[in-house]
Order: structure tokens, then C-alpha cells, then sequence
């Protein structure tokens, strides 16, 4: 359920609608009542892993508290539901994925299942005249099957695109999945692209940054060039053809483009992985790469000054709704967008009520009263600056919390040996390409570059409300938070007298 849900649940709109949420959340609380059955603990042991936990249960009790004071009651239940499902998420994940196979399953399983969808999504460009699916008029053309919004499935790629690069660059994965990897990012990249998301391009750039720095070994930084050479020649396979990135033309025009396109995806695909099947053979490919000390902190600097460097320069562009933005290519040359509408609304309404929100659901409330552009949204595309807007300092500060726990269960697992028989000590190789795992887990660089993907797009979109994709980031987000749990605590270098 905990790998496999995010991917069905893709298809029913991204569970962005109650029904389907709410029988997600009923699958995600009896799998913690399995991991109990099971025997497994139901509170982590290390503090990180705690503050996590204890962040996410009491923004989703303050959500549910703020249909006392809401706007609209109902819609702050739902809000209150999907932080529920985020909560049941997480414990299940830390209490079950502390198995050494079942770790080792995790960034394929999901990053198959990102392929999945984004293939599903694209099938109807490259096959037109076999497959139909539905289509929105304020899509454009972009890729919105099956989420239904082109941005979350642009995030969705972008996670599919990191954890793919990782398992290409894992040289304790069989050659062959690493090959598979490596195929995956050419289908992967040109969803990416074709969704025109500027937001999830960043993500996704964030996310490789993140992953060449927390990896920085021979094999990783080959693996990350050929994903993205895969990701980028696929996009441009894709680009001179609008029946395929815009859905436009006749039928035959289509089905000819779409010929083409896949002809040429298959060949980048299979390029890809062939040129990974000879890297992995390959003993000059693999070694430790030396970089500069402070990783984490010039890769958070570089991620941070890149997102304050497009918000302040995108301010001084005008509104989306005074100029409408084509829903091609020429969106990714220009900043402009009604986000700093949506943004300024909830910053109002913080305003308003800076302690405890103006209620869950509250901020399409506000926009009404507020904004300045004519155009319906019932989201601040803002994670952080809704949460501040309609749970106010308290909400604000439990995301905190919940953030920070996950930082420190990330550093521990990032930096700290296995514990338990088989585990390999620091700077030492455990196996040999295509050898099999090497203690409980392979490394934590996969799933926290995937983390900071989904976390450099939060500030953008309304992710947290498209569970399908937010289900990939908890879902691992309690593989770090178990990876934790299995690490040896930190000794100092020497004894003190």
C-alpha cells in the first residue's frame, strides 16, 4: 500500500477529491494498525525522527481545531483529512520500511510508479490515434492526465527524474536496474518538458544538485550527466512538434508527430541504457570524488538563492491576468504568473489574524474579499505562506518542527554507519557493482534529494493538496525517518580524559 498507493491513487484525479482521499487515509491507518500487529514500534526511538512525527500530528489536529473559527467548516475538514492521511503516512512508513529488502525497494518501486503515470500521461501524445483521454481548457495542451494539473504532474516527473538518476548511479544495484533507471529519465525529462511547469524544472534542478553533492562518487556523477543528456534530448525529440506538446493539429498530423517522437524516445531510451550497462562494467567509473567540506550548506545556498533570485526578479513582471501566458514553451522564458496575487492575499490574511489563521480552507475565502485579479483559486500555491495564512504562527510553527525533525533524521542517516552484521563502515565499498545491498540500506542520498526536490517546489504550487504526489515525499520522508532508527549514534573522535 505504501509503495504501490501513491501511483493508484494517480488515477483518480491525484486524490485531490474526498472520496478517493478518504479511502486512502482509511488504507494508510490500517497499515499502522498492521505495523502494530506486527510488532513493530510505534514511536521512533531518536529525537529527529519524534519532532517529525509530533510536527505533522499537531498541524493535523490544529487543522481539524480550526473549524472552530474557519470560514467554511467543511472545507477545513478536508484539510484536516488529507493532514491526516499525510500522518497515518508517515507513521506506517516509519514502522514498516525498516526491512533490508523492503528499503531497497523503495526509490525503484516509486520511481517506477512516476513512470507510470507520466507514461500514461504521455501515451495519448504518441499514440493518438489509439488512445483519448480527457482534456481541460485551462490546460492548454500541457500534460495534466492523470493528476489533471500540469504542474503536479511536472513535481511527479521531476521525483520520478531524481530517484531514477540515484538508482542509475548506485553501484550496489544490479547492472541491469541501474541500466532501467537510466532509460527511465529519457520518458521522464520529456514529461517534464512537455508539462512547461518553470516551478518543477527548478525542483528538479534542486534535486540533482542535491543528489551530485550527497553522492559524490564517480558513478553518481556519470549516472546524473547521462539522466540528464537522456531527460534533455528526449525533451528536444519533443519540442518541434505541437501535436505532441500541445495536443494541436489534425489527426493524421499527430499521429505523425507522435510516430516520430516515439521512434526517437525509444532509441534515446534504449541509448541510455545501454551506455549505463557499459559505465557499470566499467572499474574506472566507480571511486570516491573529493569536494569541498559544507555539502549540505553550499547546495542549500545554491537552492535558496536560486528560488529568492526568480521570486524577486518575477515580482516585476505583470500579472498573468492582464497578459495570459501561451501554454507552450514561451511560459519557460518569462517569470510572470498570478502567484504573487495569490501570495500577497495570504500575507494579508496572516495579517488579519497572525496567531492561529484565519481557519483551514480559509484563504479562497479571503481571495474572494481581496483580490486583485478576476480569476478563481482556491489555493495560495504556497505551502508555507498558507499554512501562515490560515493556521497562523502555531501552524506555521508545527510545519517547522515537522521540517526540522526530518532535517535531523536526514543528517543522521546521511552521516552516520549502519548498525547491525553486513554493514559496511564509513568510506569503505560494501559490494561490487550488481552485488547486491550492503547492510539494510544502499545510502540516504536518493530519498533526501528527493525530499529536497518536492521541498523546493512547495514555496510554488499546491502540492499538499494532490496527494499523489505528496504521498511520494512522506513515503519517503519515513524511509529517512526508519533509515534514522538503524543508525549506530554518533561517537566522538577521541576519548576525553
Amino acid at each position: 500500500m505504501l509503495l504501490a498507493g501513491p501511483t493508484a491513487l494517480a488515477f483518480f484525479s491525484g486524490g485531490y477529491f474526498d472520496g478517493p482521499r478518504a479511502w486512502a487515509g482509511l488504507l494508510a491507518w490500517l497499515a499502522v494498525v498492521v505495523g502494530v500487529l506486527a510488532g513493530a514500534p510505534l514511536l521512533p526511538r531518536y529525537r529527529g525522527s519524534r519532532l517529525a512525527l509530533a510536527g505533522l500530528a499537531g498541524l493535523a489536529a490544529w487543522t481539524l481545531l480550526s473549524m472552530l473559527w474557519a470560514p467554511v467548516v467543511g472545507t477545513a475538514y478536508h484539510a484536516g483529512e488529507i493532514a491526516m492521511l499525510y500522518l497515518g503516512t508517515l507513521l506506517a512508513a516509519t514502522m514498516l520500511l525498516r526491512g533490508e529488502a523492503t528499503q531497497r525497494l523503495v526509490e525503484p518501486a516509486l520511481a517506477a510508479g512516476a513512470l507510470i503515470v507520466i507514461g500514461y500521461g504521455l501515451s495519448e501524445r504518441l499514440l493518438p490515434g489509439v488512445l483519448h483521454f480527457a482534456r481541460s481548457v485551462s490546460a492548454e495542451g500541457r500534460l495534466e492526465q492523470p493528476l489533471t494539473y500540469w504542474n503536479a504532474m511536472g513535481e511527479l516527473a521531476a521525483l520520478g527524474f531524481v530517484l531514477s538518476a540515484r538508482v542509475a548511479g548506485d553501484a550496489v544495484r544490479p547492472a541491469g536496474l541501474r541500466a532501467a533507471a537510466a532509460a527511465a529519465c529519457a520518458p521522464l525529462g520529456m514529461g517534464l518538458y512537455i508539462s512547461f511547469s518553470r516551478g518543477a524544472l527548478f525542483a528538479a534542478g534542486a534535486g540533482m544538485i542535491s543528489l551530485i553533492l550527497l553522492a559524490p562518487r564517480r558513478e553518481q556523477l556519470t549516472a546524473a550527466a547521462l539522466a540528464i543528456g537522456a531527460g534533455a534530448l528526449a525533451a528536444v525529440a519533443a519540442a518541434p512538434w505541437h501535436g505532441v506538446t500541445g495536443l494541436a493539429g489534425s489527426l493524421a498530423t499527430r499521429e505523425r508527430q507522435g510516430a516520430i517522437t516515439l521512434a526517437l524516445l525509444v532509441v534515446i531510451a534504449l541509448a541510455a541504457a545501454g551506455v549505463a550497462l557499459l559505465l557499470a562494467r566499467r572499474d574506472w567509473a566507480t571511486g570516491a570524488v573529493s569536494l569541498p567540506r559544507g555539502v549540505p550548506w553550499i547546495a542549500g545556498g545554491l537552492i535558496c538563492a536560486g528560488l529568492a533570485i526568480a521570486i524577486v526578479l518575477g515580482s516585476k513582471e505583470t500579472s498573468a491576468a492582464s497578459q495570459p501566458l501561451p501554454g507552450g514553451a514561451t511560459r519557460l522564458v518569462t517569470l510572470q504568473s498570478n502567484r504573487y496575487d495569490y501570495w500577497g492575499v495570504a500575507l494579508r490574511a496572516f495579517a488579519h489574524s497572525p496567531v492561529h489563521g484565519v481557519g483551514a480552507g480559509g484563504w479562497s475565502v479571503y481571495w474572494l474579499r481581496w483580490r486583485t485579479v478576476n480569476e478563481y483559486a482556491q489555493d495560495a500555491h504556497s505551502l508555507e505562506l498558507q499554512t501562515l495564512a490560515e493556521l497562523g504562527v502555531v501552524g506555521a510553527a508545527l510545519l517547522l518542527a515537522c521540517f526540522g525533525g526530518l532535517a535531523l533524521a536526514a543528517r543522521r542517516a546521511l552521516d552516520s554507519p549502519l548498525t547491525g552484521a553486513g554493514a559496511a563502515g564509513p568510506g569503505k565499498e560494501a559490494a561490487g557493482p550488481g552485488k547486491g545491498a550492503a547492510g539494510p540500506v544502499a545510502g540516504a542520498a536518493g530519498p533526501v534529494a528527493a525530499l529536497v526536490t518536492y521541498l523546493a517546489h512547495s514555496p510554488l504550487d499546491w502540492d499538499w493538496q494532490m496527494p499523489a504526489v505528496t504521498l511520494v515525499a512522506v513515503v519517503l520522508a519515513g524511509w529517512v525517518l526508519a533509515t534514522a532508527e538503524l543508525r549506530a549514534p554518533r561517537r566522538s573522535a577521541a576519548p576525553r580524559d
